[in-house]
């Protein structure tokens, strides 16, 4: 009785958002591939220390029935707390600029609204997760419950590679080329979001076509 009181207790200091994300996994269930509702997102960063970097920017397209729905995406840029003048070059965004951003707390709620239960697409998956997971818990918030599919990976079981032998570790740019998806407003969070997206629906596509009833098992669901 008393550790349901302190769970309760605890889950009420919780924002409404978290626990609303968190509702929204109690009474899932797996669904045919095509119902699914996927997102392909994307993070732009200061480093690669997810610990001590910061998240610029988050893009992130909605997918469902093997169409992108480009109406439906999200883009955010958040307030630059810590900022690496290296990484300028790259994704281009300055400290100061005329792009309105938000607070990361504002962003965490815009994204985790945005997700909800959704299944999770992104390319070198871990990394933009470690990201967005060390930003919920400088929050106070739980870890990601979304599961999630890396196109890395999944690209790698499209051409029948055993991915614990193959040590490539295959960039956007080579998975676009090869599956003749366009580059474009690479190294911007919503660019590289709709590029994963196609490349993905492509992979799947791949897959489709070497295993007539594709199954989640074979998409590498983590």
């Amino acid at each position: 009785m008393a550790f349901n009181w302190f769970k309760r207790k605890k889950q009420r200091n919780y924002p409404n958002f978290w626990l609303t994300y968190l509702e929204g996994f109690k009474t899932t269930s797996t669904l045919p591939i095509e119902a699914t509702r996927f997102i392909a997102f994307d993070t732009e960063t200061t480093g690669f220390d997810q610990y001590k970097d910061r998240i610029l920017s988050i893009g992130a397209v909605s997918i469902q029935n093997k169409t992108i729905k480009v109406n439906q995406s999200l883009e955010l840029y958040l307030q630059q707390d810590i900022f690496n003048p290296e990484t300028v070059k790259i994704h281009g965004l300055m400290k100061h600029g005329s792009l309105k951003k938000v607070s990361e707390i504002e962003a965490i709620e815009a994204f985790i609204n945005y997700i909800g239960n959704a299944v999770l697409v992104a390319h070198h998956a871990r990394f933009d997760f470690g990201m967005v997971n060390a930003m919920l818990q400088r929050h106070k918030l739980g870890k990601l419950k979304n599961e999630f599919i890396d196109t890395g990976v999944l690209f790698k079981k499209s051409k029948h590679i055993i991915y614990q032998n193959d040590l490539k570790n295959y960039s956007l740019d080579e998975l676009a080329t090869e599956l003749n998806v366009p580059i474009a407003d690479r190294h911007t969070a919503s660019g590289d979001a709709l590029i994963t997206a196609m490349v993905f629906l492509k992979t799947l596509s791949r897959l489709n076509k070497k295993k007539s009833d594709l199954q989640w098992d074979y998409l590498i669901k983590t």
